[in-house]
C-alpha cells in the first residue's frame, strides 16, 4: 500500500536545466558584501551590449549530472575586502541556495577572482565639503 502512494505522488519526472542553476547561483554570489559583478568573459559582454539585458547567470558555469552539480563562478571583488572570507560566503551562500531550491547535492563551487574594482568615491560627499 506504501508504494501505490508513491506512484501517486510521482506522476512524472522533473528535470532541472542547467541554466535554472546557474540563475540561482549568480544571485546567490551577488547577495554577498564584497561581491562586486560576476564576468561573462567576452561573448557574454558582446550580448549585453547587443540586447541591452543583464544576464544573472554571466559569470557562471554549471555542470549537472544524476544528482549532483559543479559550479564555476568568475567575480570582481570590491578592493580592500578580505578576498578568501568573501569567497567563502560566496561559496556557502551558492551552496545552500542551489541544494534547498534544486534537491540537487554541490559536489563543488569554484571561485575564480577575475578582477578588482576600485570603487569610485560618492560625489555628493565631495559636494558638500567643497
Amino acid at each position: 500500500m506504501e508504494e501505490n502512494r508513491k506512484d501517486e505522488v510521482n506522476i512524472g519526472i522533473v528535470k532541472i536545466s542547467d541554466e535554472v542553476v546557474s540563475v540561482i547561483a549568480g544571485i546567490a554570489a551577488g547577495e554577498i558584501k564584497g561581491i562586486v559583478g560576476m564576468n561573462a568573459g567576452v561573448t557574454g559582454g558582446i550580448t549585453q551590449i547587443f540586447t541591452g539585458k543583464k544576464s544573472t547567470s554571466k559569470g557562471v558555469k554549471v555542470n549537472v549530472e544524476e544528482e549532483s552539480a559543479s559550479i564555476d563562478i568568475i567575480v570582481a571583488v570590491e578592493y580592500g575586502v578580505k578576498i578568501p572570507e568573501v569567497i567563502s560566503q560566496v561559496q556557502e551562500n551558492v551552496k545552500r541556495a542551489v541544494e534547498s531550491m534544486t534537491g540537487l547535492k554541490v559536489s563543488a563551487i569554484n571561485v575564480f577572482v577575475q578582477n578588482i574594482i576600485v570603487q569610485k568615491p560618492n560625489l555628493k560627499n565631495e559636494e558638500k565639503e567643497a
